[in-house]
């Protein structure tokens, strides 16, 4: 079996299912992901360790390799000892070999210290624990997007967060535009398939984050290099230029060798050949050396992207979109990453402009302008091809990062997504961004069309979090990957939210006014949706109208849902207003649960718990005075404004739970 450090770059023997001689028990299956990983973890930090010492050493000893090798030639020159100059020749040899040596235990090193961090980094994956998980990604939604702000997509605690084990900035986008897009029910199921195929390979998807670390600098914009491989070939459109290129050059080193030679009596017509390759190297030389650099731009990165490619060409993968996707990776008997090692020894090979010896090599050989002949016959043969290439990549490592997520949650379910459904139906339905040692699951029942999903409950409940705990796992349904719940049915669906909406000072726009722009959002995509008919809408409704009277509120929100339900759509709408769907057409619609807390029953202790559990029908209880007592804001009525001969209730009866429910 190999281990990471003998894992080759070209094609890997067997790769999936396998555990990679981690010193966990040779294959055998962990009991927990938390202990695989902390297993590898720790292996990895020891083999850290124990390469850093051996590097420090090492590097104590070529030191002194260098300073005897360099005494004992200075003392056999200066005594003229052949004894010591042998001797110091040895010393040398000796120092180079250590050099060499030295560098190859810093890639060891380095190595194990990415592997280290990536099973650190899972652990704090499965914990939930943000701070030490690093944001990789700098991705932000369009504003306005129809659910990314409300279900926490980007950002610090995210969803892409949590899911992002990509090193390549097409990994990251990929996975985000799956995340933003829903794919059709065939391409979730084909993703699915990969993704499970995948989530075992832990070696594998653990390999192809390492092998973009070890070559990221920066996580360059491949856009540049893509414009220049995609772009069309100036010296194909200049010919006569670069046949006077070669020619000139011939000349000049012919005119040389007959004058070494003995054939060319003086060096004159050296002088004429050598001020003529200086005039043709003014006139292209500058337009090849930026067309060069352009190629160049990724040097390092288009390395890293052929070892990435590499593993992916030679793993053995059997779900229909990898043999796609590695198919596209073939190129007339080649593959891939030979070609794009090809590429990155070509550009190896630029001059930078800056260097002293630019301008002597340049006038001798009109260099630039070969090395672009060459990188253009590189052009011509697979530039065309590169955009899909990376595309592959991009998409490899975004199928890895949902794998990673299917891996860590074992107990997590595929989603069955088909067009024939009318509602979408969750068993044991939680929040993804949650931990599980805090999360609480709930059946849920959305839809189907003419009904909509009443959610009430008093404040902290969960009903914010049922919501969005809803639409994070309709986006990884519609990404292709599994849902936090035991099972999971829904029809394809457009997915709109309204959840946190805020208002703009710098627009104008106050947050009543920003409220009615979503709403109207929602309901015009509703009607969009339903033109298309391709797929169901789905919406999702939180506290809607907040910044009105309760009055007014009532109805606009009757209005929008009803208007909702009319369109076809289905969807869950929380709200305090226990009396929301009190009349028709909304009464037959709804179809109510709710959410209740706990209160302690001695009148001096005002405490509160939720169990966060959906129950069937309406609210029966409110806490907002009793949360008021809680924090200390329990304000006696005089100095409220709201005294007692008033009719208004006191905190007291409230601490008791007596309280008629009002909000």
């Amino acid at each position: 079996m190999m281990t990471p450090e003998t894992l080759p770059r070209g094609p890997v023997s067997s790769l999936l299912g396998e555990t990679i001689g981690d010193g966990v028990g040779s294959g055998e299956p962990v009991a927990m992901p938390e202990d695989h990983y902390r297993a590898r973890h720790d292996r990895f930090a020891r083999e850290r360790d124990a390469l850093t010492r051996r590097w420090n050493r090492v590097a104590n000893l070529r030191l002194l390799a260098f300073l005897a090798a360099a005494g004992a030639l200075g003392y056999g020159v200066w005594q003229r000892s052949p004894i010591a100059a042998a001797a110091g020749v040895l010393l040398l040899g000796a120092f180079l070999f250590l050099v060499r040596h030295h560098g190859d235990l810093g890639r060891r090193r380095r190595r194990a210290a990415v592997l280290s961090d990536l099973n650190a980094e899972a652990l704090s994956r499965i914990a939930r624990d943000w701070d030490p998980l690093p944001l990789r990604h700098t991705i932000r939604a369009a504003p306005g997007h129809p659910f990314a702000a409300d279900l926490d997509l980007f950002g610090r605690a995210s969803l892409l967060h949590l899911l992002d084990t990509t090193a390549t900035p097409m990994g990251s986008v990929t996975l985000a535009r799956w995340l933003l897009e829903p794919a059709s029910p065939a391409e979730v199921r084909g993703r699915q398939e990969a993704v499970a195929e995948l989530a075992p390979a832990l070696d594998l998807r653990q390999e192809l984050a390492l092998r973009g670390r070890l070559r990221e600098r920066g996580a360059p914009d491949p856009e540049p290099f893509l414009a220049w491989a995609e772009g069309s070939r100036w010296l194909a459109h200049h010919r006569s230029l670069l046949w006077a290129a070669r020619a000139g050059t011939l000349l000049l080193w012919g005119l040389i060798a007959a004058w070494a030679g003995g054939l060319l009596p003086n060096a004159g017509w050296i002088t004429l050949a050598l001020l003529l390759n200086v005039l043709l190297g003014q006139m292209i030389g500058g337009r090849a050396h930026h067309i060069v650099a352009r190629a160049a731009s990724q040097e390092g990165a288009v390395a890293g992207y052929a070892d990435a490619l590499d593993l992916i060409t030679g793993a053995r993968l059997e779900a229909p979109l990898h043999r796609r996707l590695q198919a596209d990776l073939a190129v007339d008997g080649r593959t891939a990453p030979e070609l794009l090692r090809r590429l990155n020894r070509l550009t190896g090979l630029v001059i930078p402009r800056g260097s002293l010896a630019y301008p002597v090599i340049q006038a001798l050989t009109l260099w630039d302008v070969h090395l672009l002949a060459a990188l253009e016959r590189w052009q011509g043969e697979a530039g065309t091809r590169v955009r899909r290439w990376l595309d592959v990549l991009g998409d490899v490592e975004a199928l890895a990062a949902l794998a990673g997520l299917a891996h860590d949650q074992p107990g997590w379910a595929y989603p069955e997504v088909d067009p024939g459904l009318q509602a979408m139906e969750a068993r044991g339905l939680g929040h993804p961004l949650l931990a599980d040692a805090v999360r609480v699951v709930n059946d849920v029942e959305v839809g189907p069309p003419g009904t909509f999903l009443l959610v009430t409950g008093s404040n902290m409940s969960g009903k914010s979090t049922l919501l969005r705990a809803l639409g994070v796992n309709v986006v990884l349904a519609g990404a292709g990957a599994p849902v936090c719940a035991r099972a999971c049915r829904l029809p394809p669906v457009t997915l709109w939210t309204s959840v946190r909406v805020e208002d703009s000072l710098e627009r104008g726009v106050s947050f009543f006014m920003a409220e009615l722009q979503r709403l109207k959002a929602v309901t015009d995509a509703a009607r969009a949706t339903r033109t298309a008919g391709d797929r169901a809408f789905l919406y999702l409704l939180d506290e809607i109208l907040q910044g009105t009277n309760t009055a007014e509120r009532r109805i606009a929100a009757r209005r929008i849902i009803g208007h909702l339900v009319a369109q076809g759509a289905i969807g869950a709408v929380s709200t305090h207003d226990l009396d929301m769907a009190d009349e028709e057409p909304l009464a037959s619609a709804a179809r109510p649960i709710h959410f209740t807390e706990q209160v302690g029953v001695n009148p001096a202790d005002p405490s509160m718990s939720f169990d966060y559990k959906a129950r069937p029908g309406l609210a029966t209880s409110t806490n907002a005075l009793r949360l008021m007592a809680l924090i200390g804001l329990d304000l006696p009525p005089e100095e409220s404004g709201q005294g007692a001969d008033h009719g208004q209730p006191t905190i007291e009866p409230v601490l008791q739970g007596n309280h008629p429910d009002s909000t």
